[in-house]
């Protein structure tokens, strides 16, 4: 619905925020979790990364759902996530809109 974003938009303006996009929150938790497993041992290690990969099926998802390459999108937010700043902002909208 166009009345619905702008009303988005006028509130980012507003409040100088920005709304992350899809599955941008769960990849950068995936990204946290994964960097803290790798100073764990053991079993203990194993549920963390699996609780880390959990999380990536959301933006997998939204990919799909969307009709889009989904293997591509994940490979482009890891990558924008670990090595942009700003990257916790960037989500299957966003990633999939850039070339």
């Amino acid at each position: 619905n166009a009345e619905y974003m702008g009303m988005i938009v006028r509130r980012c303006f507003r409040t100088n925020e920005i709304v992350p996009g899809g599955g941008a929150i769960e990849m950068e938790l995936s990204k946290i979790l994964r960097a803290h497993a790798r100073n764990i041992q053991g079993k203990q290690q194993l549920v963390i990364n699996a609780f880390a990969k959990a999380l990536e099926v959301i933006p997998r998802c939204l990919s799909e759902n969307a009709g889009l390459d989904a293997v591509e999108v994940m490979n482009k937010l890891r990558q924008k996530h670990a090595q942009a700043a700003d990257g916790k902002y960037i989500g299957v909208g966003t990633v999939s809109y850039t070339h």
